[in-house]
């Protein structure tokens, strides 16, 4: 039976300061050496998963921003992605600003991926913009309007503010046709998330769309959060992390435990002894 391992990265393959272990590094490493396909799905973008795996061999392609795309990590390229139309992104634009709030809005233009901004309105923005612009290197460009900052190849909308803020916000905006979000938590402060993107844009279409595309029998999904939900969907079996949220428990088939989890889980499931590599 083939089989494809897809972990979300946030929570659950990463540690608690948002980096891969370097037994899980390790672990990856001598998983794909021996064959075992293995792959992600997050709501991260190329700029932090390119440093994230920095020294690691992902051969499959990258399910990344929430499904917005796939991503081939070795040759640091955008392999597809799924667009946003002019005219939808400017009715998300034009709903958002009703409430009296900003997003990053990101777009592929020339084969790079480039976020536009308007004046950063709160702490947690400014924390976003400044982590992803020193410690991942993010391209970022500041626009007075975003309504005129549109154009074709439009991928996705970022918001971050508290919960009560945000949740008119993402009840008006999926109400847009051709539109899908995703509502959460941060799992490192008290903000939420509000993210934006096309309906054919999921967690589960990327992974069935790689599940096709490769010809795999089985899919083993792991994950923690509220995004993950569409994840779950797609996969066969589905293993949770001791500290994800009650949705995602309830649909796991295991709840896993304790550092590097995740890779402790394939190699079991997979049949290879690591520790002798060590």
């Amino acid at each position: 039976m083939k089989t494809s391992y897809i972990s979300d990265l946030d929570g659950t393959l990463l540690d608690s300061s948002a980096q891969l272990t370097q037994y899980t590094k390790n672990a990856l490493n001598t998983l794909t050496k021996h064959g075992v396909n293995i792959t992600v799905a997050t709501a991260r973008s190329p700029y932090s998963v390119r440093k994230i795996f920095s020294g690691v061999n992902i051969p499959l392609p990258m399910i990344l921003m929430n499904g917005v795309m796939f991503y081939d990590n070795a040759k640091d390229e955008i392999i597809s992605y799924n667009e946003i139309s002019s005219d939808t992104a400017a009715k998300v634009i034009k709903t958002v600003k009703g409430f009296g709030i900003t997003a990053f809005m990101y777009l592929i233009s020339g084969k790079k991926l480039i976020v536009r901004h308007e004046n950063i309105d709160t702490p947690y923005m400014y924390e976003f913009y400044r982590q992803r612009l020193v410690d991942y290197g993010k391209q970022f460009e500041f626009t007075k309007s975003l309504e005129n900052a549109v154009e074709s190849g439009i991928v996705y909308f970022t918001m971050l503010y508290d919960k009560s803020t945000l949740e008119p916000v993402c009840e008006a905006v999926s109400e847009i046709d051709g539109i899908s979000c995703s509502f959460y938590n941060d799992i490192y402060s008290d903000m939420w998330y509000l993210e934006v993107f096309s309906d054919k844009a999921t967690k589960y279409n990327g992974a069935m769309r790689l599940k096709e595309q490769y010809g795999f029998d089985r899919l083993v999904s792991f994950g923690d959060s509220e995004n993950d939900i569409p994840l779950f969907q797609a996969a066969d079996v589905k293993l949770s992390v001791e500290n994800g949220c009650e949705s995602i428990k309830i649909m796991a088939d295991e709840i896993l435990s304790g550092s590097d989890c995740v890779v402790k889980y394939i190699l079991s499931d997979a049949g290879i002894d690591f520790y002798e590599k060590l």
